[in-house]
């Protein structure tokens, strides 16, 4: 119903800056919000950041607060995320996440699409 593909993943340097593309395609008119969760080897997926489909309004983990941006280009139904200061620690595949619901956004459950993953890896 719903499809979503992330590019824009690679490798950079500590302190240096990536952007993510979140492209969906689909009945996208149903969704609420997009979020971006991310997940180590080792760790459990976590969230980064959320964006409402509609509005601008925007949430961020503490972890990446004050580095990572979130924005939306409407005309192309996709969500980017800005990835400044890169520190090591932010080394992890990246998912895009849709949901239809404005519940649960801070959870892995709360999210009904889901991207297939992009590899952020953060040199030190």
């Amino acid at each position: 119903q719903v499809q979503l593909v992330e590019s824009g993943g690679g490798l950079v340097q500590a302190g240096g800056s990536l952007r993510l593309s979140c492209a969906a395609s689909g009945r996208t008119f149903s969704l609420y919000a997009m979020g971006w969760f991310r997940q180590a080897p080792g760790n459990e997926r976590e969230f980064v950041a959320r964006i409402s489909w509609r509005g601008s309004s925007t949430y961020y983990a503490d972890s990446v607060k004050g580095r990572f941006t979130l924005s939306r280009d409407n005309a192309k139904n996709t969500v980017y995320l800005q990835m400044n200061k890169l520190k090591p620690e932010d080394t992890a595949v990246y998912y895009c996440a849709a949901s239809l619901a404005p519940r649960r956004l801070w959870e892995r459950e709360g999210y009904d699409y889901w991207g297939q993953g992009t590899q952020v890896t953060v040199s030190s």
